[in-house]
């Protein structure tokens, strides 16, 4: 009975092992290497043009098409903006690393690219985290970062684009975007420049709840 209760748990270890991959509490370089490279096998979240991942643990707080208010297992706000224009027209990453950053790096893994840009803001931490022309924002405190990071990562590395839809919904102008001021592959370590560029694309009531909710960080 010994020798077999043994041998099932080498069959396990030898089955599972290879899928188990523990994240480092406190190292946001060696997670997102690793999650990033990562392909992403399973989606949650359907819209016309794209789907993407939602991991256990992260709700939505309210959503349309193209923006989304989060919130994680630690009461943490994640805004997350889906850029399909910039990703149809391929636009180029000019993102450049930010040495008065507490964190900044410029990202390309599996042919996607983007940035990550943390700043310190009044003791806690401004997370401006672009890949794949989706961006999540997030204002965090220390304790929370890894985490925050880790979470964004699966969401960001599994958003796969459908290009038949897209090339139908822009040519027929359904996704009437308007030029703005701003590049997604920019950061300014503005709490502010973002969220109000994003507010203006959204409907009145919409925009009224963010602001009831100080979407834009300042809480």
């Amino acid at each position: 009975m010994k020798k077999l209760i043994v041998l099932l748990s080498i069959t396990v270890l030898f089955v599972t092992g290879c899928s188990i991959h523990r994240l480092e509490s406190d190292q946001i370089d060696t997670n997102m290497d690793y999650l990033l490279s990562q392909k992403a096998k399973i989606f949650n979240v359907y819209y016309d043009g794209y789907k993407y991942y939602l991991p256990k643990g992260i709700s939505f707080v309210t959503k349309d098409e193209y923006n989304a208010l989060l919130l994680d297992q630690n009461n943490n706000k994640y805004y997350l903006y889906v850029d399909a224009i910039s990703y149809f027209h391929n636009i180029e990453n000019t993102y450049e690393e930010n040495p008065s950053s507490y964190y900044s790096k410029l990202l390309n893994y599996k042919d996607k690219t983007g940035f990550i840009q943390i700043d310190e803001v009044e003791g806690k931490y401004f997370i401006q985290f672009v890949y794949n022309y989706v961006k999540i924002e997030a204002y965090v405190s220390k304790r929370d970062l890894v985490d925050s990071v880790n979470n964004m990562c699966y969401i960001l590395r599994s958003v796969t684009f459908n290009n038949t839809v897209l090339e139908s919904l822009i040519g027929e102008n359904v996704l009437d975007y308007q030029e703005e001021d701003y590049s997604l592959f920019k950061a300014d370590s503005s709490k502010e420049s973002y969220m109000d560029v994003a507010k203006r694309n959204e409907n009145e009531e919409y925009s009224k709840y963010l602001e009831d909710e100080k979407i834009d960080l300042d809480y």
